[in-house]
């Protein structure tokens, strides 16, 4: 006798369908077979234990278990769920005509209670995807998945309750996952740009950087408040988009990493990993591929700190990321991509004693000493950063004075007027994109695009050609200066790029200017 279930295994962010078969034969045994590991193997008897506690019996029988497709390694304990009802159907002691119909994910305790797993979200994603009726998980991780449309999401908490379901005997809707409430309003975390005294560029430098989804890094002495006007970009980023919520929310559930109570994230990770951090946890992998750093911060900030303090090795590893918007993770046992689209924001001091051109003559490096420190940052990486934005001490008379600063709530509202400008212009890109990827901010434009939408008129060419001769620009220079300028652009609500827009573009290229004047 044959019975067929089914639940799913992630890989990166993406289900694939889990058929478990369970076959009862003459003989004695229970094993399992479809390539699991150590998890999986464990989970028979944590079954064996659950089953018996409700009075269940183990078929005094042969059963064999097998997870299809056997080429897929099956990690972790969701498939509990699904094996204990296959043992339960295939021995005939319940009856479940439904049981082809959902989803079945859940680690089983062993007084048979479910216990939380991840993947829920991307799982759910997939069964509706694959054309199944619904999903059945434990309560906490249906919570996941509570604002999917189309779909039956009963969140369970015994396994007493997915039987009556399986079996379509007793009315559960008390079960089934709804949003009762409307969602809470979008509110903005963190510091408030009214905090932060003076720095007008660099505050400028922030908001087209959010506008846009640009790269920046803040150079500055010590205490000129390069932290503190970072720990202040969240305040002004727009709320995500429902198909960016989905996206980063993939991933926070794959990770096992929680997305609230309340469904989908809405507001952008910001995410500060020390300096001390290693590659892999910063990139992604080990020994279950989990993402890293660099995939946690899509669609939202990834924060350094001390640039200059991370290994070299560990920067240069953020290179093709920062180019591409995902990373690939190659190793003998497995290969998986993740997202990785996310705003780099970099702060470092100009000298290895940090005082350099602060004016106050504190700074005794040598010249060669203040190359072999900005050396720690490879060309490469420091070209794909689109700013590179000056901080000077603040003035006393600005620090003590009653000037009421700009609050982020205004400068908010002028970067979710850029951002939805950007949302229109590119409504039909992703269609047109061979991975199907959204695309949602101008930094994220290629060649094509940026012939299309940054085209620049006779006196504008001339300008900018001039400033690429004169600075020594690399090709990748040049295209960042235009994303950079189509952002000011926005911000300004202009359709055209103007020579203001460039010339601030190409004002914040500060670190190229620098750089020529230490090796000349």
């Amino acid at each position: 006798m044959l019975f067929k279930c089914y639940c799913a295994s992630c890989v990166g962010i993406e289900a694939v369908t889990v058929t478990v078969e369970v076959d009862l034969s003459n003989g004695v045994g229970l094993r399992i077979v479809g390539l699991p590991d150590n998890a999986v193997k464990e989970s028979l008897m944590r079954v064996v234990a659950a089953l018996t506690g409700y009075g269940f019996r183990l078929p005094g029988r042969r059963i064999l278990i097998n997870l299809a497709p056997a080429d897929i390694r099956k990690e972790g304990s969701s498939y509990d769920l699904a094996i204990a009802i296959g043992m339960l159907a295939v021995s005939e002691q319940i009856s479940a005509p439904l049981g082809g119909d959902y989803l079945l994910l859940g680690e089983l305790a062993l007084d048979g209670r479910l216990r939380p797993v991840p993947g829920a979200l991307p799982i759910a994603v997939h069964a509706r995807e694959a054309g199944f009726r619904g999903c059945i998980f434990p309560r906490e991780s249906a919570m996941e998945a509570v604002d999917l449309e189309g779909l039956e999401i009963y969140g369970v908490e015994t396994l007493a309750q997915v039987i009556d379901i399986l079996s379509g005997e007793r009315d559960l809707r008390e079960c089934l996952m709804r949003r009762e409430s409307v969602p809470e309003p979008f509110l903005r975390h963190g510091p408030d740009f009214r905090e932060v005294k003076g720095q007008p560029a660099a505050k400028r430098g922030l908001e087209i950087a959010a506008g846009g989804g640009h790269n920046l890094v803040l150079i500055g002495s010590p205490g000129s408040g390069k932290t503190m006007m970072a720990s202040c970009l969240p305040s002004i980023l727009p709320p995500m988009s429902r198909e960016e919520s989905v996206e980063t929310s993939k991933i926070y559930s794959v990770c096992g990493c929680s997305i609230g109570r309340s469904g989908l994230m809405r507001e952008r990770p910001f995410r500060t990993p020390h300096h001390s951090a290693s590659l892999v946890s910063l990139i992604g992998g080990g020994a279950l591929a989990h993402p890293g750093e660099i995939s946690l911060a899509h669609n939202g900030v990834l924060y350094l700190d001390e640039l200059t303090l991370f290994p070299r090795s560990i920067l240069d590893a953020l290179r093709q990321p920062l180019e591409d918007g995902r990373v690939t993770i190659s190793r003998v046992r497995y290969k998986v991509t993740y997202p990785a689209s996310f705003m780099l924001i970099a702060s470092m001091n100009p000298c290895p004693c940090g005082y350099y051109g602060d004016g106050t003559a504190r700074c005794h490096c040598t010249p060669q000493q203040i190359a072999t420190y900005m050396a720690r940052i490879s060309g490469p990486l420091m070209d794909r950063l689109d700013m590179h934005i000056q901080c000077d001490n603040v003035a006393a008379e600005e620090l003590m004075g009653g000037v009421d600063e700009e609050p982020s709530a205004v400068i908010a509202d002028r970067v979710m007027r850029a951002r939805e400008i950007q949302l229109a212009r590119f409504r039909d890109e992703s269609a047109r994109r061979p991975n199907g990827e959204g695309l949602f901010t101008n930094a994220q434009m290629d060649a094509a695009m940026l012939r299309r939408y940054c085209a620049l008129g006779p006196r504008e060419t001339t300008f900018l050609t001039d400033a690429i001769r004169k600075l020594n620009l690399s090709a990748r220079a040049y295209s960042r200066i235009l994303k950079l300028a189509r952002t000011i652009a926005d911000l300004a609500g202009s359709p055209d790029i103007t020579l203001s827009h460039l010339s601030e573009a190409i004002r914040f290229r500060s670190l190229d200017r620098l750089t020529d004047l230490l090796y000349r």
